[in-house]
């Protein structure tokens, strides 16, 4: 069964930075497919960056380029998301997911992955 677990959320002044961790288990292939999304109050879910933990290649959505950096530990399953330069814009929860194939789907939208994190807020402030 997959399961993952977020953490890192919390809140911090324009400006600031925080690191959120998903530790994944229970995957069915040893390189896979990670994304984390976020969802803020009346919006749609988003695609924000995803990374392949096998050849280590990344999308990130154009408002968090060269802020926002994913990387992963495949020793500990666990993919990080080094946000830097926070706006009150990015408050949302963020939620981890992977599609659990070798490879990342085409799309990147939340139909596209089927395992979800509980999600991890991180708010803002101005």
């Amino acid at each position: 069964q997959v399961r993952l677990m977020e953490s890192g959320g919390g809140s911090v002044q324009a400006g600031g930075s925080l690191r959120l961790s998903c530790t994944a288990s229970g995957l069915s292939y040893r390189t896979y497919c990670m994304g984390w999304f976020r969802q803020a109050p009346g919006k749609e879910r988003e695609g924000v960056a995803r990374i392949h933990t096998g050849y280590g290649g990344t999308d990130y959505t154009g408002s968090v380029k060269g802020r926002f950096t994913i990387s992963r530990d495949n020793a500990k399953n666990t993919v990080y998301l080094q946000m830097n330069s926070l706006t009150p814009e990015d408050t949302a929860m963020y939620y981890c997911a992977t599609n659990d194939q070798p490879r990342c789907p085409a799309g990147f939208l939340e139909s596209d992955f089927d395992y979800w994190g509980q999600g991890t807020q991180v708010t803002v402030s101005s």
